[in-house]
């Protein structure tokens, strides 16, 4: 057997699952679910499938209903502006957070706030959150080194802050592959993604996870009212702007959208040039594109200032369309009212122009 550096447990308990336990009784639970594509539903081999069914075999008097609102290749960004219509909207009781892999490559400042304002509007609705942090290979060399990814350890500091649940199912894995349970490729058969054995692990974990939180004495409910946030620009404050609010000049419609994941309707443009303008008030603007390997790039600008004008990679696994890509404008204005304009831009591409812009989402920070 391998020697492994002692990272700790895996699973922490820290929340009093008050709301989860008075719905149970109820005979009804909601559960939620907020991440990337390792929790995503549309392959239907994710983690969430086993533990749902899981809940339902040990819960088989409560009508159990499930909100995987989880997208692939998306972040705490984006999180934060879909909690309200995707999670808090639908009723959810408990909601499992999973951006430890897709926040990784995000600068820490910016992850912190998004992270913070994504569990804040969270817990102020009385939600029950539980923290699941998953693995990408590049988290290996800290793990080797015994050292906590700063990705985890910084979900770890809010969930201490906030007295969060949290379950590093990633570490149980590595742990059991370790072990020989299994074969790296049948834990992570693409490097990444973990299919029906991997997840069955991911899952194990959350079960025992959630076998010793609802067998355990009920705890001191959690204060009504929040801690102060850690981070003060942190992204608690949001709404939507409606996608027909815009003024627009050029050929754009307001359409409904199929290609993507988490996407209703988005307001489209295929003509270079095509331009819009948003009054809003607030602190700062995110835009939420369908984005593909076809999508053109756009310019803009706040209050009359310098252009900005996007570069956006196109990884190889990128599709024609169909990646939910935010874009934050800004989160740092001084408060109050702005005016936001945007000009679509074509991208050469091998064979052609990418000349597509969708727009899904118009975020506001407050």
């Amino acid at each position: 057997m391998s020697t492994q550096p002692d990272l700790g447990p895996v699973s922490r308990h820290r929340g009093p699952w008050s709301r989860t336990r008075a719905v149970l009784e109820a005979g009804r639970l909601t559960v939620g679910f907020l991440g990337g594509s390792i929790t995503a539903p549309h392959t239907g081999t994710r983690w969430p499938e086993p533990f749902t069914a899981w809940l339902a075999d040990r819960h088989p008097g409560v009508r159990l209903v499930v909100e995987n609102a989880a997208i692939g290749a998306t972040g705490s960004d984006l999180g934060a502006f879909r909690v309200g219509p995707e999670i808090v909207t639908r009723g959810c009781d408990l909601v499992f957070v999973e951006y430890a892999v897709n926040d990784h490559g995000t600068a820490p400042a910016r992850r912190r706030r998004t992270r913070e304002g994504t569990l804040r509007q969270l817990l102020a609705a009385g939600i029950d959150v539980v923290l699941v942090h998953t693995f990408c290979p590049e988290m290996l060399t800290d793990l080797d080194a015994g050292r906590v990814p700063a990705s985890v350890a910084e979900f770890e500091v809010l969930a201490d802050h906030y007295g969060l649940d949290s379950i590093w199912v990633g570490l149980h894995a590595l742990r059991e592959v370790r072990r020989g349970r299994l074969a790296w490729s049948d834990w992570l058969p693409d490097g990444l993604h973990p299919e029906l054995r991997g997840s069955l692990l991911y899952a194990e974990a959350v079960i025992a996870h959630c076998t010793a939180a609802l067998g355990a004495a009920p705890a001191t409910p959690r204060p009504a009212a929040l801690p102060p946030a850690l981070d003060a620009g942190c992204w608690e404050k949001v709404s939507l702007a409606g996608l027909d609010r815009p003024e627009l000049a050029g050929p754009w419609m307001l359409r409904r959208w199929t290609a993507c994941a988490g996407v209703d309707r988005v307001l489209l443009s295929t003509v270079p040039g095509a331009r819009l303008r948003l009054a809003f008030e607030g602190r700062g603007l995110v835009l939420g594109f369908s984005f593909g390997r076809l999508s053109s790039e756009v310019r803009y600008r706040v209050d009359g200032g310098a252009w900005q004008v996007t570069a956006r990679e196109r990884p190889a696994w990128c599709g024609d369309h169909g990646w939910y890509r935010p874009t934050c404008v800004a989160d740092d204005l001084p408060p109050g009212r702005h005016e936001f304009e945007l000009e679509t831009l074509d991208v050469p591409l091998e064979g052609g122009r990418g000349t597509v812009t969708a727009l899904a989402l118009l975020g506001i920070i407050h």
